[in-house]
């Protein structure tokens, strides 16, 4: 059984990095060294902690060999995985932007509720429960749901676990309620009554059409005065 080794390596530009590195047959039957980034040594400070981001990646590297017992890992084993494979910056595949979105639902919700459980345990009845008592609009726990789909497609594209129980989870997009829309006159008498402040926002929000998590998180560091675009 391989456990592949931990080594921190030195950069010209920007901080040292953690990386792990390993042998896997090639297609011609010889060995080819390989190597992941696993992250900077400002993230993880010793190399124990970049060892604990490699649970899946063992266990990928160790798929073939019959010897080895079935061990299942957990969700949270398999997001790091994720991490790792897809949303690195040297996978163009994904834009950034929905690499950023698959780590906030990964991280706010995803590995918090599930992260502990084993992938067997994971059951769609419980998940789609989980998703139907949470306090968010359809359309979030439609997103939520797609990426723990996607979670589990990346374990069995990769060997790591052969089912996909999120298929099963139902989960509508559509709105639980019909939103009321404000007439142009009713948004001026909003616009008079508030503070400067919740003025802007409101104001930015009946132009733009910015979610609420964009509104309240937008910063002046995202305002490009020069090109006239946030």
């Amino acid at each position: 059984m391989q456990q592949g080794s931990v080594i921190r390596e030195h950069r010209k530009l920007g901080p040292d990095v953690w990386c792990f590195r390993w042998w896997e047959a090639g297609p011609n039957g010889n060995r080819v060294h390989r190597r992941i980034v696993l992250g900077t040594a400002e993230q993880m400070r010793n190399a124990a902690s970049a060892r604990q981001l490699t649970v899946g990646l063992v266990q990928e590297i160790n798929t073939t060999d019959i010897r080895l017992p079935g061990i299942s890992m957990t969700l949270a084993q398999l997001a790091d995985h994720f991490r790792q494979r897809e949303l690195g910056r040297s996978n163009g595949r994904i834009s950034y932007s929905t690499k950023r979105a698959y780590h906030g639902y990964l991280n706010k919700w995803i590995v918090p509720r599930w992260g502990g459980y084993l992938l067997p345990n994971i059951k769609a009845v419980e998940v789609e429960l989980w998703l139907r008592n949470l306090e968010r609009a359809a359309g979030t726990c439609c997103k939520i749901r797609n990426v723990m789909s996607v979670l589990f497609n990346h374990a069995r594209r990769y060997d790591l676990y052969d089912r996909n129980p999120i298929q099963w989870v139902r989960q509508s997009a559509k709105r639980r309620s019909t939103p009321e829309v404000l007439t142009s006159n009713e948004v001026r008498q909003l616009l008079t009554a508030l503070k400067p402040r919740e003025r802007m926002m409101v104001l930015l929000d009946v132009a733009t059409g910015l979610g609420q998590s964009e509104l309240f998180a937008l910063k002046w560091k995202d305002v490009d005065f020069k090109n006239r675009q946030l």
